[in-house]
């Protein structure tokens, strides 16, 4: 069980930081016209591929490890175990990618942010609002902690949501014995 955890978690974690680096990344280098809503898309949509990893892993532990029998809850520990490896590697590639290559990002997102409300025609007082709430948030994200914590909120929902229902797909009793 641990090696097609380790396997799967692995690759799915691969693929996701692969795609989060290049997109983040290629935003962060082409000033003008930064679309974060495509990126954000794209990167719930590669999240949702390396998820479907998920699936395979537990199916490939349910019919060569298992005997073709998984319980629901066997399921759901082999699913988490894999995504905590995949959440935790895409974890691991933004600190360090944040931290070490796109320190900036977060004054370009939030200055992103105020030019929507702006270009929405909010109140002089929404946008002093927002900005005073991104500066502050700017300044809880230098914190590595508190990165890592948002960072985990953003991936981990969807890699369980994956785990729930490929775990109701995937379960299946034991035949009984004639």
């Amino acid at each position: 069980m641990k090696k097609n955890i380790i396997v799967y978690g692995l690759i799915a974690g691969i693929i996701v930081s692969v795609f989060m680096l290049s997109t983040v990344n290629y935003l962060s280098h082409c000033e003008g016209s930064i679309d974060y809503n495509t990126s954000m898309l794209i990167g719930y949509a590669s999240m949702l591929l390396a998820f479907s990893l998920v699936f395979v892993g537990i199916r490939n532990f349910r019919d060569k490890y298992n005997n073709g029998v998984i319980t629901f809850g066997k399921a759901f520990k082999t699913g988490l175990y894999i995504v905590l490896i995949a959440s935790t590697i895409y974890v691991l590639a933004w600190l360090v990618d944040y931290f070490f290559f796109i320190p900036d990002f977060m004054d370009k997102y939030a200055a992103h942010m105020v030019d929507e409300l702006k270009a929405s025609g909010a109140s002089a007082a929404e946008i002093e609002k927002q900005t005073t709430e991104m500066a502050e948030f700017g300044e809880m994200y230098k914190n590595p902690f508190f990165n890592a914590l948002m960072t985990y909120m953003e991936i981990l929902p969807v890699g369980l949501i994956v785990t729930l229902i490929s775990s109701l797909i995937l379960k299946r009793k034991p035949q009984p014995t004639t």
